[in-house]
């Protein structure tokens, strides 16, 4: 880590424990998200870290990026995630989006006044991208949008969409990619979705109902909407598995605390070796799951993102995470099962990171399609 990275999460450690850490129980919850907290991070500018300047965004490194999100999810999970969400998005239109696209709608998504959200799921396409049904039909001076998305995070709270729509015939080139705004005539929020964890950042449906969209809000081109979504993956596996990272040494640090301090048969817990046995495994876990992200993210910052290397990454922290957060819980015991610790949050909020982003299951196909190539039988 290096200077500029080390006062980074520093302050962002302070941040997090003075503004969100006072408040993660009760919000946890009654489900409550803190637009004020988002914003907070906004003045703190990691919510467009590796933006251009040009934008309001830091300019940094996709290294700097997932340190922040590994400090944030140490805090709260669903804070890095709507952070990480609101990213994507906006990396997606600093790519794919033309210059007025960038001028009207990255400053208040780099500022972290304004929250993004993407919309590719359907309840028929979540891992099956390429089978979504929204179709977007052409008309004067743009397109109706109709059709629902689901799980969508962010939903609700967003301002700016990146919506997923079928301009074509079927299959990924008959896809297309489009910005929908929060208030466009057409377009409202179905219910929120009632989850095991993440219960600070909402989840909706999401409806269109000849939701018009002009010309201009249109993406890259007709037809180009699966590159767009594609070409956003490989980060977003990286920032999940950067929180996922963050998530798990959390959950370390408090078994090891406890472990230290809580005395059985007139010794420290920690003393034992079956405990001693679990918390070198779990230490041994967060390590090299951060040392796979940092691969990843290296590859990025050095403009060949490695695909491999991104879904390894998202594989070993996020399978990680479930392993650590539940032993964590086994090491504290009964009290581990309880809100006054806060391992059985971190262990209901790593679940879902083993699904978010290609689940876990897609993340080992993509895997073994690059051993296939590389050994020479594409």
């Amino acid at each position: 880590m290096n200077e500029l990275q080390k006062e980074l999460t520093t302050n962002l450690a302070k941040f997090c424990k003075d503004s969100i850490e006072p408040h993660m129980e009760h919000d946890d919850e009654a489900g409550k998200f803190r637009l004020d907290i988002f914003q907070g991070l906004g003045a703190y500018g990691v919510t467009g870290i590796t933006l251009p300047t040009e934008y309001g965004g830091a300019g940094l490194s996709y290294s700097d990026y997932v340190y922040a999100l590994e400090e944030i999810a140490k805090t709260s999970v669903p804070y890095a995630v709507t952070v990480s969400v609101s990213s994507m998005v906006q990396t997606i239109i600093n790519e794919y989006g033309n210059d007025a696209q960038k001028k009207k709608y990255l400053p208040a998504l780099t500022s972290g006044q304004e929250i993004g959200a993407f919309a590719l799921s359907e309840s028929h396409a979540g891992s099956d991208a390429a089978g979504l049904k929204t179709t977007a039909k052409k008309v004067a001076g743009g397109y109706q949008i109709n059709g629902t998305k689901m799980w969508i995070t962010s939903g609700g709270i967003a301002k700016t969409y990146i919506v997923m729509a079928r301009t074509g015939g079927e299959g990924p080139k008959g896809v297309s990619a489009f910005i929908v705004r929060d208030g466009d005539k057409g377009f409202s929020f179905g219910k929120a979705e009632k989850k095991m964890g993440w219960k600070t950042s909402p989840t909706r449906e999401l409806v269109f109902e000849n939701c018009f969209v002009p010309d201009e809000n249109l993406l890259l081109g007709e037809g180009k909407g699966f590159n767009v979504a594609m070409g956003g993956l490989d980060r977003g596996r990286v920032a999940i598995a950067a929180i996922g990272v963050g998530c798990s040494q959390r959950c370390l640090d408090e078994s090891v605390r406890y472990a230290l301090e809580r005395q059985q048969f007139n010794q420290p817990i920690f003393d034992f070796q079956g405990l001693q046995f679990m918390l070198s495994d779990m230490a041994t876990e967060v390590e090299s799951s951060r040392l796979l992200v940092h691969a990843a993210a290296q590859s990025i910052d050095a403009g060949t993102p490695n695909a491999k290397l991104c879904s390894m990454a998202k594989l070993k922290s996020t399978d990680g995470a479930m392993r650590v957060t539940t032993d964590a819980v086994q090491v504290l015991g009964g009290v581990g099962y309880t809100s006054e610790f806060p391992v059985e949050r971190f262990m209901r909020d790593a679940k879902v990171l083993q699904i978010v982003e290609g689940t876990n299951q897609i993340q080992r196909v993509v895997i073994a399609r690059h051993l296939k190539k590389e050994y020479g039988h594409a």
